[in-house]
C-alpha cells in the first residue's frame, strides 16, 4: 500500500505549551510547512514515500499562531486566503502554498491527504452557535454558510441532544459540536459538509483524507460524505481513537461504513508502546487491528496526539517500532517529528537515515502474508512470505545478543543478505532454516533489528510524474471574486517546462446577457500568453503547451457581464515541476 509521511508534529515550548511546526510568523526564518514539504517532495519520493498526510489546512481559531494546530476549525472554506482569526495564512501556509504542494507532490508521484475536521467549530463571532465568514471581497461577512444555534449540539434555544454517535460517553465537544442527525432544518449541516467536500477536493486536487474524530460523529453522515460526488473516488482513513480491535472492526466493517474507510490502528500503537518501553516482545505477537484486517488499517508509531499526551507516547526504542511496522502488513504512517532532524524542527528526533532504509525494505521486500518464526520475552522473528521474501528479527534485550535458528520460507541453501547492514550474509540450510545473531539493544538505541532477504537485490521504483487538476471557483461567498468586465488575476500555478495546460471553463449564465462572455488567459512569468479560452456559452475547453517552466498566472476578463459579476469555474490541468 506504500508508505505515508504524517508530515507535521507537536512540540513543547519553553513553558510547556504545545507548539505546532515552526512558521514564518515566529520570526525565526522557518518556512511555511506547506512550502517546506513542496521543497522536499522529490527527496521524499526518492526515499520511497508514496503519500503525504497534511494537518488540518482550514482556518482555525488562532489563525497562524504558534499553538494553533488546525483542529479548532473556524471557517472550513478558508484554506489560507482570507484575513480572519488574525492572519491570512493558516499555521501551515497559504492557499497558494497548499495547491502548489499538491501539484508538486503529484509531479513526484506522491499522493496528498487532507485532514478533515467536520466534528466541531471554534471561534463563533455572532453569538452562541453563530459563525459568520468573510466572502471573496475580504470585507463583507457574506461567506458561505452562516451557521445558527440549530446546527450544533446543546446550544440554546434549540439545545439539540447528541447525535447517535458510536461512543456517546466519549463524545467531547472540542468547541461547538456539529449535529448531522438532529440539526434544524434537517440535513442543513450535511449539505454544508458535502458542499465543502466538493469544493476543497476540487480546489486542491488532493487524493484523500483523514476523517477526524469519527468516534463522536454520526456514522451515516460519515458514510454519505465518503461516497458523495468527488469524494467517492478518494482515499479515506478515520480516527477512531480506541484500543479495542473488536470495536474498530465493528465500526469499519459493519453498516453503514461497510469497509469504505480504513482506520488508524490504535491497538497497534499501544502494543508498540508496551514492547518498546517495557522491553516485551510477546505483546507484538498478533498485535493490532492489522493482524485481523491489514487491508483496513493505517499503522503508526506515534502521532501528534499520542506524542504530546502523557502516558501515550512511545518513549524508548522507536527504531524497533519502525522496523516492526515497516516489515508487517497494513498501511504504515511515519510521524514527521520522528523522521526529520532537530535542525528542521527543534525537538524532532532525527531518525531519517534508519527510517529511509526501512522504507526501501518495506517497498521492495515486504510482500505477502506474515508468518511468525520465533518468539520469546525479548525476541520476535517474522517472515513475509511473498516474493522476494523478508525475514525480520527484533531483539529488545539491552544486554545480550541473541543467536536464533528458525524456519524460513526461502527454501534450502538460499543466500540471504541483511539489508539493514547490521549482519553479514548467511545461507539457509537444507531444510530452509536460517541461523543469525541479533545484536543487543545496547543503551536502548533501538537498532537491534535485522531484515534478511535474497542476496543481490538492487531494486528501484519507476515513478512517473502525474498531472494535477485543480478548480478555481469564482463566487462572492467563496474566496475568489466573480468575473467582472475588468481583467483580474485569480490564481498562480507552477508549471513544468513542456507541460500541456488544459482549461475547462464554465460560466454561470444566470443574469448574463446572450452576448456576455468570459475570457480566461494563462500567461507565463514574462507575461506571454500560453493559452486562452473564451466562454461565450455555458462552457468551453482549450489547451496548449507551456514553452517555459515556472510561475504562470491565470487571469479572467468578462465582456457584457453584470455589474455585480458572474460566477464561474475553471478546471486547469497541468504538470508541476518536481523542484520549486
Amino acid at each position: 500500500m506504500g508508505v505515508a509521511l504524517l508530515a507535521w508534529g507537536r512540540f513543547f515550548g519553553p513553558h510547556g505549551e504545545r507548539v505546532t511546526v515552526p512558521a514564518p510568523v515566529d520570526g525565526r526564518g522557518a518556512p511555511w510547512l506547506l512550502d517546506f514539504l513542496a521543497s522536499h517532495a522529490r527527496a521524499l519520493r526518492n526515499v520511497g514515500f508514496t503519500a503525504i498526510q497534511l494537518p488540518p489546512t482550514s482556518k482555525a481559531q488562532g489563525g497562524a499562531g504558534p499553538g494553533c494546530d488546525g483542529y479548532g476549525v473556524f471557517d472550513p472554506r478558508d484554506i489560507g486566503s482570507k484575513n480572519q482569526q488574525g492572519s491570512i495564512a493558516t499555521r501551515y501556509g497559504t492557499k497558494e502554498s497548499l495547491t502548489r504542494l499538491v501539484a508538486v507532490a503529484h509531479a513526484c508521484d506522491i499522493d496528498v491527504y487532507l485532514d478533515l475536521v467536520l466534528h466541531q467549530r471554534s471561534g463563533e463571532n455572532g453569538g452562541p452557535g453563530v459563525f459568520r465568514y468573510l466572502g471573496a471581497d475580504g470585507q463583507t461577512l457574506n461567506g458561505r454558510h452562516t451557521t445558527s444555534p440549530s446546527w450544533f449540539r446543546g446550544v440554546p434555544p434549540d439545545d439539540l441532544p447528541d447525535d447517535d454517535v458510536p461512543s456517546p460517553p466519549n463524545d467531547f465537544p472540542f468547541g461547538r459540536e456539529l449535529s448531522y442527525q438532529r440539526c434544524r432544518p434537517p440535513r442543513v449541516t450535511i449539505e454544508d459538509a458535502l458542499d465543502f467536500g466538493e469544493w476543497v477536493f476540487r480546489t486542491t486536487g488532493a487524493d484523500g483524507a483523514r476523517f477526524d474524530d469519527v468516534k463522536g460523529t454520526w456514522a451515516p453522515f460519515v458514510r454519505e460524505f465518503m461516497t458523495h460526488g468527488v469524494m467517492a473516488s478518494k482515499f479515506f482513513y478515520s480516527e477512531y481513537f480506541d484500543g479495542n480491535r473488536a470495536v474498530l472492526n465493528g465500526w469499519a466493517t459493519q453498516p453503514p461504513l461497510s469497509g469504505r474507510s480504513l482506520v488508524a490502528d490504535f491497538p497497534m500503537h499501544w502494543a508498540l508502546q508496551a514492547a518498546c518501553d517495557g522491553g516485551n516482545a510477546r505483546v507484538l505477537d498478533g498485535a493490532g487491528y492489522t493482524s485481523w484486517r491489514p487491508d483496513l488499517t493505517c499503522t503508526f508509531v506515534d502521532n501528534p496526539d499520542t506524542d504530546t499526551s502523557p502516558g501515550q507516547q512511545v518513549i524508548s526504542n522507536k527504531l524497533l517500532a519502525y522496523a516492526f511496522l515497516l516489515s508487517i502488513e497494513g498501511y504504515p504512517f511515519v510521524y514527521g517529528k520522528d523522521y526529520f532532524p532537530p535542525r528542521v524542527w527543534p525537538g524532532a528526533y532525527g531518525l531519517k537515515p534508519w527510517i529511509d532504509n526501512l522504507i526501501w525494505i518495506h517497498e521492495h521486500l515486504a510482500n505477502g502474508p506474515t508468518s511468525g518464526r520465533f518468539l520469546d520475552d525479548k525476541v520476535i522473528v517474522l517472515n513475509r512470505t511473498g516474493a522476494p521474501g523478508l525475514l525480520t528479527a527484533l531483539n529488545f534485550d539491552t544486554i545480550n545478543a541473541r543467536t536464533i535458528s528458525c524456519q524460513t520460507a526461502f527454501g534450502a541453501f538460499v543466500r540471504l543478505h541483511d539489508y539493514t547492514g547490521h549482519h553479514h550474509d548467511i545461507s539457509t540450510d537444507e531444510n530452509g532454516v536460517a541461523t543469525f545473531t541479533i545484536p543487543s539493544n545496547a543503551f536502548s538505541k533501538g537498532q537491534s533489528y535485522l531484515c534478511f532477504s535474497r542476496a543481490g537485490l538492487n531494486l528501484a521504483s519507476i515513478r512517473p510524474p502525474r498531472h494535477t487538476t485543480q478548480t478555481i471557483f469564482g463566487a462572492a461567498d467563496l474566496d475568489t471574486l466573480p468575473a467582472t468586465n475588468a481583467e483580474a488575476e485569480t490564481a498562480r500555478i507552477w508549471v513544468a517546462q513542456g507541460s500541456k495546460i488544459a482549461l475547462n471553463v464554465s460560466l454561470d449564465r444566470h443574469g448574463v446577457s446572450a452576448d456576455g462572455s468570459l475570457k480566461v488567459t494563462v500567461t507565463d512569468a514574462q507575461g506571454h500568453s500560453v493559452v486562452e479560452a473564451v466562454c461565450s456559452g455555458d462552457h468551453v475547453s482549450a489547451d496548449a503547451i507551456a514553452a517555459a517552466g515556472g510561475e504562470h498566472h491565470i487571469r479572467v476578463a468578462g465582456r457584457q457581464l453584470p455589474a455585480h459579476g458572474a460566477a464561474f469555474s475553471i478546471d486547469i490541468t497541468y504538470l508541476a515541476p518536481q523542484i520549486i
